[in-house]
């Protein structure tokens, strides 16, 4: 018991720390100007719509994505309701931190360093363990209830999402493109680098020593 509190400490920290730097890498893809990841292009096109800040934005669609949660009996945790909150406050904290930029000698980096914290992120967050964003339930609840395949039901969400946002005055370009093509990799590296590491059991009797591996979060889905 004694362990128990700093492990709940440092997941929770690791949790905050990830929604934070999530919102602000989503801020630095967006100043860039190149292109945000999927849901974004959606939050900035209803952003253009309506006149709210992105970030605003950002919350209001969490909140909505997670009462569909409701009817697809998914339970929400700590980090998803944290999620709504959480990536939009960081994401329009960031932004009004930034300057103008215009070059794309300024641009490009700034694009990579967004993807790349991004799964940075992607990493801390998921290994914190207290529930799925509300995007990933809603993808997962779809899967249950209708018995499509994850990457279908993926596929078909992000398309809609990045059409909307089009269609609504987002930004589709190169930055969406690279997104989509490399947060796997960096997830994925960032989830075994963040991840407790998993305890040794002591050898059996006449057995040799067994080492677990993996674990749920290599299978996790990538937004928040």
């Amino acid at each position: 018991m004694s362990g128990t509190k700093p492990h709940l400490t440092k997941r929770l920290i690791k949790l905050y720390a990830g929604l934070s730097l999530y919102g602000a890498s989503s801020a630095l893809m967006v100043s860039a100007g190149l292109g945000p990841e999927p849901w974004n292009v959606l939050n900035q096109g209803l952003s253009e719509l309506t006149g709210l800040t992105i970030g605003t934005v950002s919350i209001v669609v969490g909140a909505a994505v997670l009462l569909l949660w409701i009817p697809l009996r998914q339970r929400p945790g700590l980090g998803t309701v944290s999620n709504v909150f959480v990536c939009g406050l960081a994401m329009d904290a960031t932004l009004a931190l930034l300057p103008d930029v215009h070059t794309l000698a300024v641009r490009v980096p700034l694009l990579a360093a967004g993807i790349l914290l991004n799964g940075v992120a992607t990493g801390l967050y998921i290994t914190a363990a207290f529930g799925p964003g509300p995007r990933d339930g809603l993808m997962t609840g779809l899967h249950a209830r209708t018995g499509r395949s994850i990457r279908l039901i993926r596929t078909s969400i992000e398309v809609t999402v990045v059409a909307t946002g089009f269609a609504l005055g987002g930004t589709v370009g190169v930055g969406t493109v690279l997104y989509a093509l490399s947060i796997g990799p960096l997830a994925q590296f960032f989830l075994r680098r963040f991840a407790a590491p998993t305890p040794v059991r002591a050898p059996a009797p006449a057995a040799s020593t067994v080492v677990a591996s993996g674990g749920p979060t290599e299978q996790a889905i990538l937004h928040p």
